[in-house]
């Protein structure tokens, strides 16, 4: 019996590491992101899988000398890339989001970002399948969010970036083996 589920263990793990390939596949995210003035490189990838759903794909970029921890600890450029394998609605959305912000953050920090990240939670809507979304942040422009190429918010709040971008890259938002993926770095 013990040979058995370790057999089928070895099983879903073989093919839950094919179907992440097939996701990131799908996904295509490139290996560089440029913009007009900069050039940014793909650090990490992962695919966020829920009760066996795969949720979205994400990409981490940052600049070619910076560490993704770099970027994120000391606000500088970044784009964090999510490509979503299945529709979503607006209310679960938020309620994901928030439910992680209140785990990483105290009231008190919530409460000075409440109207910025209403402002934020309200630009998504509903998600389709093969929607692709960035949060893409710049210091000098602040935290751009966008939905299939277009800016649908933006934000000069560095607070409110770092808060966000924070779901992904801090502890307590993601499992800890897709954020140090993400970040690049072995779990």
């Amino acid at each position: 019996m013990r040979q058995m589920l370790i057999v089928l263990l070895l099983m879903y793990s073989a093919s839950s590491l094919a179907d992440q390939a097939e996701r990131l596949k799908e996904a295509n995210f490139p290996t560089q992101w440029r913009d007009d003035s900069q050039v940014m490189e793909r650090k990490g990838q992962i695919v966020l899988t829920y009760l066996w759903a795969d949720i979205y794909a994400a990409a981490l970029f940052t600049k070619p000398d910076t560490s993704p921890q770099q970027a994120f600890n000391e606000q500088r450029d970044l784009r964090l890339e999510l490509f979503y394998l299945r529709d979503l609605d607006h209310s679960d959305i938020t309620k994901a989001s928030s439910t992680i912000l209140e785990r990483q953050h105290p009231a008190a920090t919530l409460a000075s970002l409440d109207a910025g990240l209403k402002k934020l939670q309200a630009s998504f809507g509903n998600i389709k399948r093969g929607d692709r979304y960035a949060l893409d942040y710049n210091p000098r422009r602040g935290l751009n969010v966008e939905r299939n190429g277009a800016v649908i918010f933006n934000s000069q709040n560095h607070e409110l970036a770092k808060a966000y971008l924070g779901i992904w890259l801090a502890p307590e938002g993601l499992p800890d083996n897709l954020r140090l993926a993400l970040l690049a770095q072995q779990p």
